[in-house]
């Protein structure tokens, strides 16, 4: 049916969502902490904090480990987190199965496509540059960029103008918590991917709809839709 996307933005948060980050995080994560003479952490222990930002991953490693950083020592923590992370952001990284494939037919059908994410800006564009998705996003935004990042819904609308859609007719794709509440903040039906990071079920996310692959997405948007 082509076009049946006319009008219509589609946001994706990234990390979780767009992108199996979790390899190359945890990597950085790890080279941090034991830099910091402490030991290494599973992705278990940390998976609910990725959607949050390094720093708080950085807070839950060594949180722990019974240590509570003082705010100078995590800003250094969080500084050399960075130089790592970006010198190895797409090493293990990749999108999730058929994201692209996905991406295009919706584009194809007349979708806006904008990435609404609370990963630094940069990092953002690297890392979607690096694995060929960049070029299918009208507009990315990183937490960075904007006044108020997720949960707060004007990073949504933000998202959704610099794409040059129309909030009204916008429809926000996530794996976490903040990003079903920075749906609703900003007024989005929300679709709920349970492949991400936060550890939370179906029904205490409150969806509008639930993907578990991405080849189940555009019948889950054309549902809310109509």
């Amino acid at each position: 049916m082509t076009g049946w996307l006319n009008g219509w933005t589609v946001v994706f948060d990234l990390d979780g969502t767009l992108v199996d980050t979790a390899p190359d995080l945890l990597n950085a994560l790890n080279h941090v902490l034991t830099h910091a003479g402490l030991e290494e952490v599973d992705l278990q222990t940390v998976a609910g904090m990725i959607g949050h930002g390094a720093k708080a991953m950085i807070r839950q490693g060594m949180a722990h480990q019974n240590i509570t950083p003082s705010e100078a020592g995590l800003d250094a923590l969080f500084d050399r987190f960075l130089v790592y992370y970006s010198e190895h952001i797409s090493v293990g990284s990749r999108p999730f199965d058929r994201a692209p494939e996905i991406l295009d037919e919706l584009a194809a059908a007349g979708a806006i496509l904008s990435v609404c994410t609370n990963k630094k800006q940069d990092l953002s564009d690297q890392l979607l540059e690096a694995l060929g998705l960049a070029p299918r996003f009208a507009a990315i935004l990183g937490a960075d960029s904007v006044p108020s990042k997720k949960p707060d819904g004007d990073h949504i609308v933000r998202a959704i103008l610099a794409a040059g859609g129309d909030p009204a007719r916008a429809i926000m794709v996530g794996d976490s918590r903040t990003d079903e509440r920075a749906a609703r903040n900003a007024g989005l039906p929300f679709i709920f991917v349970p492949f991400g990071y936060e550890a939370e079920s179906v029904e205490a996310i409150g969806a509008d709809a639930v993907v578990t692959h991405y080849s189940l997405l555009p019948e889950a948007l054309s549902r809310l839709i109509g």
